[in-house]
C-alpha cells in the first residue's frame, strides 16, 4: 500500500503520544501504541488515544497481542525542532502556499507519495522555513543533511524545488527499505535507518518518536480537514 498509496486513510500506526497515557497497547503485527484508555465492544476493541472521546481508534479483537497498564508519562511539550533562519540570498526565502502546494504536488505524484503526508514533514521538520538550518546542521525545508543531499544529488539545499525533490526521494527510498511502513519510513527519517534496523522498530529515542506521532497527527489533521470541507460541499 503506497501513500498515495494511501489516499484519504487517516494514519494511527506504531507510535502515538497521547497527553496522558494509561494503556500501552501491543498488535500482532509488532505495532505497539499508547492510549489513554481500552473499551471492548464485542468483537472489536476501542483505543482512546488522548483526553477526548472524539479521539480514537476501532481495532478487531484478534489483532492485538496484548494490553499492559502503564503509569501516566509526564506532559510532553511537543516543539519543532530548533532552527535558525540565514539571510537572505539569491535563493528563494519564502514560497507562498500555492507555491509549496505545486511543489510538493509535483514531488507527490513523481514518487507516488500523498502530498499532505510531505506537507505534514516539512511543517515537522522546518515550518516551512526555506532556508531553516539545524544545530546539527541539516538544511531547507525538509531538513536535508549536507551529505544526504549531495547523494540525493541535491546541489543547493535552500532551493525549495531542489530540497523538496530531494526530501521526497529519500522518503521514497525509506518507504520502500520498510514496506511501505510510514511509522518506521518516518522515524529514519529522523533519527537514521541504522537505528531503526538496530532496535528493529521505532527507537526508544524520545524525539523520534515525538516526531514520528508529530507528523502523523498533522497528517490526519489535515485529511479530516479536507473530508470534513468535502462533506459540507457535498450538503450544499
Amino acid at each position: 500500500m503506497a501513500l498515495a498509496r494511501l489516499g484519504g486513510v487517516v494514519l494511527c500506526l506504531a507510535v502515538v503520544l497521547p497527553a496522558r497515557a494509561a494503556e500501552h497497547v501491543i498488535l500482532k503485527n509488532g505495532f505497539e501504541m499508547d492510549c489513554s484508555r481500552v473499551e471492548i465492544m464485542g468483537d472489536r476493541v476501542r483505543l482512546y488515544l488522548g483526553s477526548g472521546e472524539a479521539n480514537y481508534q476501532d481495532l478487531a479483537s484478534d489483532a492485538i497481542a496484548r494490553v499492559e497498564t502503564v503509569p501516566d508519562p509526564p506532559p510532553v511539550a511537543v516543539a519543532l525542532p530548533p532552527v535558525r533562519v540565514m539571510e537572505k540570498s539569491a535563493a528563494v526565502a519564502a514560497l507562498t502556499k500555492a507555491e509549496m502546494h505545486q511543489m510538493l504536488a509535483h514531488a507527490g505524484e513523481t514518487h507516488n507519495i500523498d502530498e499532505d503526508l510531505l506537507a505534514s514533514v516539512v511543517r515537522a521538520e522546518s515550518g516551512g522555513q526555506v532556508r531553516a538550518v539545524s544545530r546539527a546542521g541539516a538544511q531547507g525545508l525538509m531538513q536535508l543533511m549536507p551529505g544526504t543531499a549531495t547523494q540525493l544529488g541535491v546541489k543547493d539545499a535552500f532551493r525549495p524545488d531542489e530540497n523538496i525533490a530531494g526530501g521526497t526521494a529519500y522518503l521514497d527510498a525509506l518507504l520502500t527499505r520498510y514496506h511501505d511502513n510510514v511509522a518506521l519510513a518516518l522515524a529514519a527519517y529522523n533519527a537514521g535507518p541504522e537505528a531503526v534496523d538496530k532496535y528493529h522498530g521505532i527507537p526508544p529515542y524520545r524525539e523520534t518518536r515525538a516526531y514520528v506521532a508529530r507528523v502523523i497527527r498533522e497528517f490526519n489533521r489535515r485529511k479530516l480537514a479536507a473530508h470534513t470541507t468535502e462533506q459540507v460541499a457535498r450538503a450544499k
